[in-house]
């Protein structure tokens, strides 16, 4: 269970680092504002996984 939980930090750490894409020639600022969007969303879905593993293991089942 620790390493799904740590997969599920390393997707939130993912979708951060995704929100702070910078905007260059190549990558231009509506596909930046893309990156963010789909980043804050990762940070949100994988946060609440995180606390549902944690209450479930607070719990014990």
């Amino acid at each position: 269970m620790y390493q799904l939980a740590l997969l599920y930090l390393a997707c939130m750490l993912a979708g951060y680092g995704m929100t702070m894409v910078p905007v260059t020639a190549v990558i231009t600022s509506g596909i930046a504002s893309f990156f963010s969007i789909v980043g804050g969303l990762a940070m949100i879905i994988f946060g609440l996984a995180i606390l549902y593993l944690g209450v479930k293991a607070l719990l014990g089942k």
